[in-house]
C-alpha cells in the first residue's frame, strides 16, 4: 500500500491526480501504475488501469487471478469493472470515494446513473440495428473452440 501512495504523490509532480495503483502477485509486483490523464490525454488512464495494463503485459495474460491490487484510493466504476474483468482476486484501497469527491473528483453521477433504466439516462444508451448485430452473436455461440474471457 505504501508503493500505491508514493506513486500517488509521485503523479502529482507529473502534473496527474493524486491516484497510485500496485498490483502483486506471489508477493511480487507485476504491474503499478500512477494517474495519466493529462499527460496521455487518455480518459482511461487512471492508475488502476495502467497498472492492469502493465501486469497483463507482464505476465502475457489477461486473466490476473491469484493477485491483489492495493490503491490509493476506492476505485471509480470504470476501475472497479476493469479489476472486475482483469480477475483480481483482492482490492485493498486507501482513500474512499468519498474523500475524492471532496477534492474534486466526484464519481457519484456515475454510481447513481449505473441504476437508472437506458433510456432515461442523462447519457442516452439507445438499441439500433439488434437484429444486425445478433447475427455475430450467434457465430461467436457456434464457434466450438474459442478463448473465453
Amino acid at each position: 500500500m505504501q508503493r500505491a501512495i508514493d506513486l500517488s504523490k509521485k503523479s502529482l509532480a507529473c502534473g496527474g491526480g493524486p491516484f497510485g495503483a500496485v498490483i502483486v502477485k506471489n508477493d511480487e509486483i507485476v504491474g503499478e501504475g500512477m494517474n495519466c490523464v493529462v499527460s496521455k490525454n487518455d480518459p482511461t488512464a487512471h492508475a488502476e488501469i495502467v497498472a492492469i495494463r502493465m501486469a497483463c503485459e507482464r505476465l502475457a495474460t489477461f486473466n490476473l487471478s491469484g493477485s491483489i491490487i492495493f490503491t490509493s484510493c476506492e476505485p471509480c466504476p470504470m476501475c472497479l469493472s476493469a479489476i472486475w474483468w482483469a480477475r483480481i482476486d483482492k482490492i485493498y484501497y486507501g482513500n474512499t470515494r468519498h474523500d475524492a469527491a471532496g477534492i474534486g473528483f466526484d464519481d457519484a453521477d456515475i454510481y447513481n446513473e449505473i441504476a437508472v433504466e437506458n433510456v432515461k439516462r442523462r447519457l442516452p444508451l439507445l438499441q439500433l440495428m439488434h437484429s444486425e448485430s445478433i447475427k455475430v452473436f450467434q457465430e461467436w455461440a457456434e464457434i466450438e473452440k474459442k478463448h473465453m474471457y
